[in-house]
C-alpha cells in the first residue's frame, strides 16, 4: 500500500505542477491534496497546525496571486476591465482550440477582443494582448516558485 501511496502523492504533484500551465488542470490544489493522501496512507502525525497553516496560506497566496498577476500585467500594458475578462476567457479557451499555442495565443486574443469590445483602438489592444501574455507567464513563474515550495516544505516536514 505504501508503494500506492507514493504514486498518488507523486502523481498529484505532477499534476499541481502541469496545473500551472494548463487551466484544466487542479493546479495548487492537487498538490494541497497530496499532503491529504499522505496522511491517509501513511499518518497525519508529521503535520501540524504550523504545517496547516503555513500551506492553507501557500494555497489562497496562489489562487488569489493568479488572478492579480495577470490582470496587473494586462494593467501595466494600459488594459482595461474587458481586456482582464477577455484575457481571462482566452486562457480557458485556447488550449483547447489551439493545444500549446492557445497558451499564448488564448489570452492575447482574448484581452485583444475585450479591448476591441470596449472601444479601444488596434494598437491598443495589442498593447493589452501583450499585457496579457506577461501577465500569465508572470503568474506562471509565481505558481511554480510557491508549488515548489510547498513540496519542499511537505518534504522538511517529513524529514525533521
Amino acid at each position: 500500500m505504501a508503494i500506492v501511496g507514493w504514486i498518488l502523492i507523486i502523481a498529484l504533484f505532477v499534476v499541481g505542477m502541469l496545473g500551472t500551465v494548463i487551466p484544466v488542470l487542479p493546479g495548487v490544489l492537487a498538490v494541497y491534496a497530496a499532503f491529504f493522501v499522505y496522511g491517509w496512507f501513511f499518518s497525519f502525525e508529521p503535520f501540524g497546525f504550523w504545517f496547516w497553516a503555513i500551506q492553507t496560506a501557500i494555497v489562497v497566496a496562489i489562487l488569489v496571486a493568479d488572478y492579480m498577476i495577470s490582470a496587473l500585467g494586462v494593467k501595466k500594458f494600459g488594459g482595461t476591465k474587458a481586456s482582464v475578462i477577455g484575457s481571462t476567457i482566452g486562457i480557458m479557451i485556447g488550449p483547447f482550440v489551439i493545444p500549446f499555442a492557445g497558451l499564448i495565443l488564448g489570452p492575447f486574443v482574448g484581452a485583444f477582443i475585450g479591448e476591441l469590445i470596449a472601444g479601444a483602438d488596434w494598437k491598443q489592444a495589442g498593447k493589452a494582448g501583450i499585457g496579457s501574455v506577461v501577465g500569465f507567464f508572470s503568474s506562471v513563474v509565481a505558481k511554480v516558485l510557491l508549488q515548489l515550495l510547498m513540496i519542499f516544505l511537505f518534504i522538511i516536514w517529513l524529514i525533521v
